[in-house]
């Protein structure tokens, strides 16, 4: 088949949620001899060497457009009513190479990841002009207007309301698409749920949930012999729900371990880290690492994962890797979202600090329940966390909707 994805953002390397996500379904189908095209928005020139990585390995085609000003983008979404997502990915530029794409290739699908780029489709002369039009499948990967929403409902004004107004604005989007398009994807069953309780769509929506690449990450060799417990987080560390996480555990739960444990540290590792996030490094025991080569070695000089997330919604990749890297994991409930593990078997589940320091302590002084843990998040991983297991659905999709047959 031949096949366009649309991505919001070019995926590769794969060193994010999103991109990781979307790269291993193109790489799924193009190593499953399907053709691949890939169109994305441009935002810094390094991100051509990325367009180029992908078409020597697994694209057929690659397109991208240049965005303009960021903040010409979204004064754009205020003053023309659309959604701030919308206009903060789409440029004409890239229109013309999609619609160039279907003009003169004969497209069998085409994959759009995240509801901003369905705007493409609906700005596409080229796709209404066609007789027989490509399927349209679209991967929301998370609930993007709770998201909002959520920010929304924790956040004061101006932002209150920028927050609110996406959210709105964003719900009716999706619920359009669903309308429009063949079949849509979340990440996670309660995605789906959440979802359908808040609208009336009549769309085919399901779950495709996210895997992990257990070559990339392993479990350390030799487990690290730390003079006290060492914490991780990892993530984009701009994003507001990270931010949000880290920030939190610091102000609420930091002081309790370090009376505990005197020289405990906690390593927040990942990109971008905003002005409030680099200030944690005043506090003793925080290390700010910033952007990172590999984040493997991280992973395997830490004792514990923590994932106080408070917003967001979806499955953590972060968490994933760190069961593939057989580090105990201690989450908020909303951490764990969406990943088939269990309390106490796999992970442990603290929302507050009181709950966050009995978990650290029961791992510290009961190694037994401490080694199970660990074993049972890495077998987790590999018997139900393969990327061929987890987009089977997409192949499913791609082949019943050819074929003509129900799903």
């Amino acid at each position: 088949m031949n096949i366009i994805f649309l991505a919001h953002r070019v995926p590769f390397p794969p060193n994010k949620g999103e991109k990781i996500r979307t790269f291993n379904q193109l790489k799924y189908l193009s190593e499953n001899n399907h053709k691949i095209s890939l169109c994305a928005p441009l935002e810094h020139k390094n991100e051509l060497e990325f367009f180029t990585a992908l078409a020597d390995q697994y694209c057929t085609n690659v397109a991208y457009g240049k965005l303009s000003n960021k903040p010409l983008r979204l004064i754009k979404g205020l003053l023309t009513g659309k959604a701030l997502s919308i206009t903060n990915f789409y440029t004409h530029n890239l229109q013309n190479k999609f619609n160039a794409m279907l003009g003169t290739t004969n497209v069998d699908a085409v994959i759009c990841t995240s509801s901003a780029m369905a705007e493409y489709i609906y700005k596409s002369d080229i796709f209404n002009s066609l007789d027989k039009k490509p399927l349209l499948l679209m991967d929301f990967m998370d609930l993007d207007s709770d998201k909002w929403q959520q920010y929304a409902n924790t956040s004061n004004w101006p932002m209150k309301w920028i927050y609110q107004r996406e959210a709105n604005l964003l719900a009716k989007y999706e619920q359009q698409i669903t309308h429009n398009f063949d079949t849509s994807f979340f990440i996670a069953d309660a995605e789906v749920a959440l979802f359908k309780s808040k609208t009336n769509s009549s769309g085919v929506v399901l779950t495709m949930g996210n895997g992990m690449d257990t070559q990339l990450f392993v479990p350390a060799a030799k487990s690290p012999e730390n003079e006290a417990p060492v914490f991780l987080f990892t993530g984009v560390m701009d994003y507001k729900p990270n931010i949000d996480a880290v920030v939190w555990f610091v102000e609420n739960v930091w002081s309790g371990v370090v009376g505990k444990y005197a020289k405990a540290r906690f390593i927040i590792a990942g990109m971008n880290p905003t002005p409030q996030v680099k200030a944690l490094e005043q506090v003793a025991g925080i290390e700010v690492t910033g952007f990172v080569d590999d984040i493997l070695p991280y992973y395997h000089q830490s004792d514990y994962f923590v994932a106080p997330f408070r917003l967001a919604r979806g499955v953590q990749n972060k968490v994933l890797q760190a069961f593939a890297c057989g580090l105990p994991v201690i989450s908020t409930s909303m951490g764990a979202e969406g990943i088939d593990c269990k309390e106490n078997k796999d992970i442990l589940i603290a929302n507050t600090e009181e709950q966050f320091l009995s978990c650290i302590e029961q791992l510290e002084h009961n190694l037994i329940f401490r080694d199970d843990i660990k074993k049972n998040a890495l077998a987790l991983i590999h018997q139900h966390y393969s990327w061929q297991g987890k987009l089977q659905v997409l192949d499913d999709v791609l082949f019943s909707k050819i074929k003509n047959i129900p799903i």
